[in-house]
């Protein structure tokens, strides 16, 4: 399919009076802020003639236009592609013949979606041209009901038990007298139904003394979705622990479980379940574990050119210690996992031990650690070092024993990769000092720490610029230097808008990316502080975790507030 420049629809408009200059500037102003094709930014303008704009789009690529408001959608296959997909690429199933899937879609010049909505259906798109307000109020319509598919097809033969070994002849999950349990079935696949479309990533199932909260994690934020009675709690546990394969009957322990949901016919969404007994029952968490962000690609995590360089640079040396840290929930294993993605050839033997595996990647071999039985980190590191590796990751160096091993295998010729709890790439030098690693040991087989923060994308249609004084900015962490080029900083918009949370959709990575130079060698070896490390890491030009954040708010991607939120800790 010809592709136009992306001027073409804009320039027809300004023919046909239905686009004035002023607006066209506006939106190419916005294009660039947001790094956005000229054609999204005019669809994003209020008051655009979206039915004009479909005309015009229509008659320029040679393609079919269509008015949805006489379309029946009740008709249109479903399934086929994931709500965030869909919504992300604003792309609406309309028919299918054979290996041809007619999808409607308002701009023929963004092929982005097409592509890759071909690639994950193996069907061939066809584009129909649709006017884009048509399109949204259809879209939402079709979800919903492409959901209610979904939930009322949602039978127990719809779980599958994760384990490899579970036994084809076990116990099934209701049976015909455990019919009075159907609303609760119900109830709770409406939830993992719901927490799936909203890009959750994390379910609170709480229970208190006079109340019941039902929580998800979106965007790094907890929010309320749902608060059933009290005297549901133990049904609602159980259930989820039945679907998990723990042991019902066990209240007074915690205790771990998976759960793989199959939403479609070529789509299944793991769960990593745990319990907790509180005060007043059970406290049910589920992990909602998304294969796809092992496969998005190290230009999707945010990185800044000089620090994706170090990064890959750091890959590809055959030996060394790649160091990602950060708190619980900053994203360090999808940065492990995208660098493994990357190392993952049939030339390397690529071995991992997890606690627990979260996403299972061909290629790797993973070990669930399980210190009950002595195989803890150093075990399967040890065992690692015996089945002669390439390349090894450990989920996380917790001691001084795991570490030893760690630092000898990065010196033996393999690349290890691993986490560490700490706030800044400096105090995880020091932390390894401070375990019992010697500072030779750190000097010699460290060779790249990235340090990382997920802060909030603002959202694209409703954020609003925001004035600043220069003062206030240079506190924040701005340097003189930045005022010398013109640039808009944004804030979120006070309660939202429909498309967003609170101003906010998405995250992005922030990140301190520092390499081993000599100098820094230097230092370790004389057992400077966190600060002199620190304070050599950017004499080197390497940026901290809130100077990256400013970067990021320079380029109109997240708030000055968030990025304050996100890298406190880290100075």
């Amino acid at each position: 399919m010809a592709t136009q420049p992306y001027g073409g629809i804009a320039g027809r408009l300004i023919e046909q009076g239905k686009l004035d200059a002023p607006a066209l500037a506006r939106a190419q102003r916005q294009a660039e802020r947001d790094g956005s094709t000229l054609n999204a930014a005019l669809l994003a303008q209020p008051g655009l003639d979206t039915a004009a704009f479909a005309a015009a789009a229509s008659e320029l690529f040679g393609l079919p236009l269509l008015d949805l408001s006489a379309f029946d959608l009740r008709q249109a296959p479903r399934g086929l592609l994931s709500e965030p997909f869909l919504r992300k690429h604003q792309l609406l199933p309309l028919f299918r013949r054979g290996q041809a899937l007619f999808v409607g879609i308002a701009d023929p010049a963004d092929n982005k979606g097409l592509s890759e909505g071909q690639f994950h259906s193996g069907l061939t798109f066809e584009p129909i041209v649709v006017d884009h307000g048509q399109l949204l109020r259809q879209l939402d319509g079709y979800l919903s009901k492409q959901s209610e598919a979904l939930l009322s097809g949602l039978e127990d033969d719809a779980l599958i038990p994760l384990e490899a070994d579970a036994a084809p002849e076990s116990t099934p999950l209701t049976s015909a007298e455990d019919s009075d349990e159907a609303p609760v079935v119900r109830f709770v696949n409406k939830v993992l139904l719901d927490a799936i479309r909203s890009e959750a990533s994390d379910i609170h199932f709480e229970p208190y003394e006079h109340r019941y909260r039902i929580r998800f994690r979106t965007d790094g934020m907890l929010r309320e979705i749902a608060s059933p009675p009290v005297s549901l709690g133990l049904r609602l546990a159980a259930r989820l622990k039945v679907m998990a394969r723990m042991d019902i009957s066990e209240r007074r322990i915690p205790q771990d479980g998976r759960i793989k949901l199959r939403v479609s016919q070529s789509q299944a969404v793991d769960f990593r379940v745990n319990t907790l007994p509180t005060l007043y029952g059970e406290k049910v968490v589920l992990r909602i574990l998304d294969p796809s962000s092992a496969k998005l690609g190290i230009d999707a995590l945010g990185y800044e050119p000089d620090q994706k360089a170090l990064f890959l640079e750091a890959l590809q040396a055959p030996q060394g210690m790649i160091l990602v840290t950060g708190p619980t929930g900053s994203g360090k294993t999808v940065s492990l996992y995208t660098g493994l993605h990357i190392l993952n050839t049939a030339e390397r033997n690529i071995a991992t031990a997890e606690d627990p595996v979260e996403i299972n990647l061909e290629g790797i071999n993973q070990v669930h650690v399980n210190p009950k039985v002595g195989l803890d980190f150093a075990a399967a590191l040890r065992a690692f070092l015996r089945q002669d590796p390439d390349v090894v990751m450990v989920g996380e160096v917790r001691d001084l024993e795991t570490a030893e091993v760690a630092i000898k295998a990065a010196q033996t010729g393999h690349l290890v990769l691993s986490t560490l709890h700490t706030n800044s790439a400096p105090e995880t030098l020091t932390r390894l000092r401070n375990m019992g690693v010697p500072s030779f040991n750190v000097a010699t087989s460290v060779s790249l720490i990235i340090a990382q923060r997920l802060a909030r994308r603002l959202c694209s249609r409703c954020k609003q610029a925001q004035t600043v004084p220069e003062a206030a900015l240079l506190e924040l962490g701005f340097e003189p230097e930045d005022f010398s080029t013109p640039f808009t900083l944004f804030e979120a918009r006070e309660g939202g808008c429909e498309h967003c949370m609170q101003g906010y959709r998405g995250r992005v990575g922030i990140y301190e990316v520092v390499k081993i130079t000599p100098r820094l060698q230097r230092l370790i070896l004389e057992d400077a502080n966190a600060l002199a490390l620190g304070e050599a890491a950017r004499q080197e030009g390497f940026s901290n975790l809130r100077r990256a954040g400013v970067l990021k708010a320079k380029a109109g991607v997240t708030s000055l507030l968030e990025i304050s939120r996100v890298t406190a800790a880290s100075g």
